[in-house]
């Protein structure tokens, strides 16, 4: 058979006889899960013993159930076949063990979960089709937990008792309210009260420089003499900057102002159809290496320190290798943190980053030239959906109440658009080919080598973080040369970043060696109280340069100050 009559490309040149562009599944399906779970049923009809075996176990599961059920009607502590697992909280009502109904509910709910995994196992599908149809399935069977019900939900039924049903008013009025403004996803938090530039993103300073790509904030200094290499702060450009300056007590930002160091932060634009062209090579050089230049200048400081977070990570290592390439020196050292430079081991991210999504991504950004900001938001929210989604269908919906006023959720809630051309290349070039790790990235025509980066490097990741686990954080200090420092926080992705002292802060360190292995490295770390912040002001400390005389003013003449901190772009909504 020829390639021009085999099946791969017989059946679009079908649909376009039949006036169909593409396939009609791409547009309902762009991630592909409905295929994925369609692929799994495929599988599972080619496996009849496999589907038997799980069926089996289910009834046997189902069976012990009701035995356990039964004891616990006549005041026995009968243990039930299943557990939630650690960490689930949706079970944690009293009701769910001392009601023998909503006993009975809840083990028939995990069972199911149960099942739909043993059949996902004996499918036997491809890694990539596999993880689409687990992760389907799972949001499905999140989705239909009984805690998401007024009647399968203990507690939003005394709440309706005790109010006299005012409870039940209130969620029908949050829910209308969703539909209507949010898009029917449940809110995530109440804004009412935090403002960017008064109790968030609210370190004194201003904006020194502006692009079309970026501002430039300089921070007032807090004491008489600072460290003389400047710091240089990185944000991912999928978020607004003021992850590292959240809120006061609560700002990375703060905490080395306030440890002697001359600061800056770069604040992107939040992107609109007219940068639909703009591509990754375009934001590296207008973004952190644009911001060098100009810290540079401000301060006449030869070198610059810089601490960057995810996708910002990723872009300051390219650049530590671009400058690698051509002799430049600028940047002494450089903090990563929570970042991504090889994609071998992705995260949940993964799911949403193979070639048939990408392209579905691709078409849609065409469109409008970015891609919607509400549409990434959701996109995190599903990562995490019984955390993120359904927990405050619960609170919000069920039980009637607002959704929790905090700092972090007013920031996650503040997202951006991506520029098409940018996304698009950031995606291929990183999640699916990972070019950077395996030497073919190229700036100018010319490929990077990671390995000839000399500048020392501090890399944190966090334990729990779901983004970049801490597995694939850790393969940065195998990556760069230099000297490298690896320290693994507690928390997650985000808190594992905003994580100011407190006695519940720990952190991982291992003074003895940076192995390949990052399971050898945690078998011979030690866990210290505390934060990582401390530890991080120490090294940094070190990369600091000798203390002189702190700026009497911000800027310099050729950047003098244009407006106070925390800027305009900032304040673009997505």
């Amino acid at each position: 058979m020829s390639t021009e009559d085999s099946p791969r490309t017989a059946r679009p040149a079908i649909l376009e006889r039949l006036g169909i562009a593409e396939d009609p599944l791409i547009g309902a399906d762009p991630v592909s899960f409905l295929r994925a779970l369609l692929a799994a049923a495929g599988g599972l009809a080619k496996n009849p013993t496999g589907t038997v075996a799980a069926n089996a176990r289910l009834a046997i599961g189902t069976a012990a159930a009701l035995r356990a059920t039964a004891g616990r009607t006549i005041g026995r502590e009968s243990e039930g076949p299943v557990a939630p697992v650690k960490g689930d909280k949706r079970f944690n009502d009293l009701a769910y063990a001392e009601n023998p109904v909503y006993f009975l509910l809840q083990q028939e709910y995990l069972l199911a979960n149960q099942l739909v995994d043993e059949l996902l196992d004996a499918a036997n599908l491809d890694p990539g089709k596999d993880r689409k149809a687990r992760f389907a399935a799972k949001f499905i069977l999140d989705m239909l937990s009984p805690t998401n019900t007024l009647a399968g939900n203990p507690a939003a039924i005394r709440q309706a008792f005790d109010t006299g049903g005012k409870s039940l008013v209130r969620g029908l009025r949050n829910m209308v309210n969703d539909v209507r403004h949010n898009g029917g996803w449940p809110s995530q938090v109440d804004t009412t009260g935090f403002e960017v530039g008064v109790n968030m993103a609210a370190t004194p300073g201003s904006v020194v420089y502006r692009s079309d790509l970026i501002e430039l904030i300089q921070y007032e200094p807090q004491g008489e003499r600072v460290h003389s290499v400047p710091l240089l702060f990185c944000p991912p450009w999928i978020n607004k900057y003021y992850i590292m300056d959240l809120a006061p007590n609560k700002s990375l930002i703060e905490w080395a102002v306030a440890h002697g160091h001359t600061c800056f932060a770069i604040s992107y634009r939040n992107p609109d159809a007219s940068m639909r062209d703009l591509g990754f090579v375009d934001y590296l050089k207008q973004g952190p290496l644009d911001a060098v230049r100009v810290v540079r200048e401000v301060t006449g400081s030869e070198e610059v320190n810089t601490v960057s977070v995810c996708l910002g990570g990723t872009m300051g290592a390219i650049a530590l290798a671009h400058n690698a390439s051509i002799g430049d020196g600028s940047i002494k050292s450089a903090t990563f943190l929570n970042t991504h430079t090889d994609f071998t081991t992705q995260g949940t991210l993964g799911v949403f980053t193979d070639e048939a999504t990408i392209k579905g991504l691709e078409r849609k950004m065409a469109k409008r030239g970015f891609l919607d900001s509400e549409q990434m938001a959701h996109t995190f929210d599903a990562l995490r959906a019984n955390d993120l989604v359904f927990s405050y269908v619960a609170n919000n919906w069920l039980l009637g109440k607002k959704p929790p006023a905090f700092d972090l959720l007013v920031w996650n809630k503040d997202s951006t658009r991506m520029p098409a051309k940018m996304h698009s290349e950031y995606l291929r070039s990183c999640f699916l080919n990972n070019e950077f790790a395996r030497g073919e990235f190229e700036v100018d025509g010319q490929k990077l080598d990671p390995g000839k980066v000399e500048v020392d490097t501090y890399v944190l990741s966090a334990i729990d973080d779901h983004i970049v686990p801490w597995v694939s954080g850790y393969k940065t200090t195998q990556l760069l040369g230099g000297r490298n420092r690896f320290v693994l926080s507690s928390s997650g992705h985000i808190a594992g970043i905003v994580n100011p002292p407190s006695p519940k802060a720990k952190h991982w360190v291992n003074e003895d060696s940076l192995p390949a292995d990052p399971l050898e490295w945690k078998e011979g770390a030690t866990l210290r109280d505390g934060t990582w912040w401390e530890d991080w002001a120490t090294w940094i400390e070190g990369q600091g340069g000798p203390k002189v005389a702190a700026p009497k003013k911000l800027g310099s003449k050729a950047h003098p100050p244009i407006e106070p901190a925390p800027g305009s772009y900032v304040r673009t909504r997505g």
